[in-house]
């Protein structure tokens, strides 16, 4: 069992990173691979509703000059997903944002029915909201949320903060720990019973 963890922050060993690297190494302990991507300070393009990705059948972003497909890629091969942001002006990060958005949609195959999780990191405020929105893609998508003793929140400004709060490294071992479990939960049989769903019937109210 593989668990992908993505890194909404553009400092590469900043706060961010500790609190995922924290899960990881959880992880890691319960013997679960992990692989934490580095979303970068490169531009990722926002979804423009193009459908290509559906008209064709691509299961892919039509734009490949990003790492968006290449992330996505990785989603598919994993079996659970933890996606980490800073808090801007009580906002994730609008790049991982847009990443997600146009990953799951693009290949929504992809993400059902994996586990996920939501980490936010904040120097004192907004990480709820942050927390939240982060979380929302994953109920559109069939998967399961995975929770922990507190909302996932680590506090800390400068770089290396975050390793003084004590209760927020503690919330992310055992969320790690609650994801390891569910996981083997799901993986025990070596074919998971996921449940058959109707297709769905959007509704729209302008007629």
């Amino acid at each position: 069992m593989k668990v992908l963890l993505i890194n909404g922050s553009a400092r590469k060993k900043g706060n961010t990173f500790i609190a995922l690297n924290e899960i990881a190494k959880t992880l890691e302990a319960q013997g679960i691979e992990t692989e934490i991507v580095q979303i970068g300070t490169k531009p990722v393009r926002g979804c423009i509703a193009c459908n290509q990705c559906k008209m064709q059948q691509l299961n892919r972003c039509i734009f490949g000059d990003d790492i968006c497909n290449e992330v996505a890629g990785k989603l598919a091969a994993s079996d659970a997903l933890i996606v980490g942001s800073p808090t801007y002006y009580g906002q994730p990060n609008g790049t991982l944002l847009s990443l997600i958005q146009r990953m799951f949609y693009s290949n929504p195959m992809g993400a059902q029915n994996k586990p996920a999780a939501a980490v936010a990191v904040c120097r004192r405020g907004g990480s709820t909201a942050v927390f939240q929105t982060l979380n929302m893609p994953f109920q559109m998508m069939n998967m399961p949320v995975v929770t922990s003793q507190y909302w996932n929140v680590v506090y800390g400004r400068e770089e290396g903060d975050a390793m003084l709060d004590a209760e927020g490294l503690q919330t992310m071992r055992t969320l790690a720990n609650n994801m390891a479990w569910l996981l083997k939960k799901i993986h025990a049989s070596g074919n998971p019973d996921y449940p058959v769903r109707e297709d769905w019937q959007p509704t729209h109210f302008i007629r």
